[in-house]
């Protein structure tokens, strides 16, 4: 699969006072005063939030991985990283996606720095998502780049499009996976990755 190129979007993108107007007439529809003191900087403070919450679609996640070490003494076995805290907006409600990625590669010859991996996530997080793709998204890019035995990547995240909406069911998680290589077809290596980011055997 190939990996989706950043977007640059903005030559098609409104000028930012058209921006700004969306967010007066949104706070016109829901029944306030857009014009009121506690009001009056919204739409600035809206859009300058925006830029930074869709930044993902101005960063290239493959340049990310560009810069490789291979001065590893023969390391060959699993790189794991746990826990990178991510924030996305879901491309149905434009509501936040909070969560966790875990990442895990085995190298064939040669590693990438950790932060590198955290980028990739944060990258296709700040984008209008689906957890779905966005899982396959982060699996997909480290796989083509990197050329490793084998990646896997877990999601774990809230979203507010059901806890705070819809079925209103706070606390809820929702947790997709997408392996690739000796992780997909070795489940000795599925279950230690699993076992290493506290998911045992729940989904080996």
């Amino acid at each position: 699969m190939t990996v989706q190129k950043p977007k640059t979007i903005h030559a098609a993108t409104p000028e930012r006072q058209a921006a700004e107007e969306a967010v007066r007439t949104l706070i016109r529809w829901a029944g306030d005063d857009p014009d009121r003191e506690g009001l009056a900087g919204t739409p600035d403070r809206v859009v300058r939030a925006y830029q930074e919450f869709f930044s993902g679609y101005d960063d290239d996640p493959v340049a990310y991985l560009g810069r490789t070490f291979d001065e590893t003494e023969g390391y060959d076995e699993m790189v794991v990283l746990r826990d990178i805290g991510i924030s996305s907006h879901c491309e149905h409600h434009l509501l936040p996606i909070i969560g966790d990625v875990h990442i895990a590669y085995l190298p064939r010859r040669r590693v990438v720095g950790i932060s590198k991996l955290a980028r990739v996530a944060e990258a296709y997080a700040r984008r209008l998502q689906i957890q779905e793709k966005m899982t396959a998204q982060i699996a997909n890019c480290i796989n083509e780049v990197l050329k490793p035995k084998g990646v896997a990547v877990v999601i774990e995240a809230s979203h507010e499009c059901m806890t705070t909406r819809g079925v209103n069911k706070p606390g809820t998680r929702m947790i997709t996976s997408h392996m690739l290589g000796a992780f997909r077809e070795d489940a000795k290596t599925r279950r230690e990755f699993l076992a290493l980011i506290g998911h045992g055997g729940h989904l080996a």
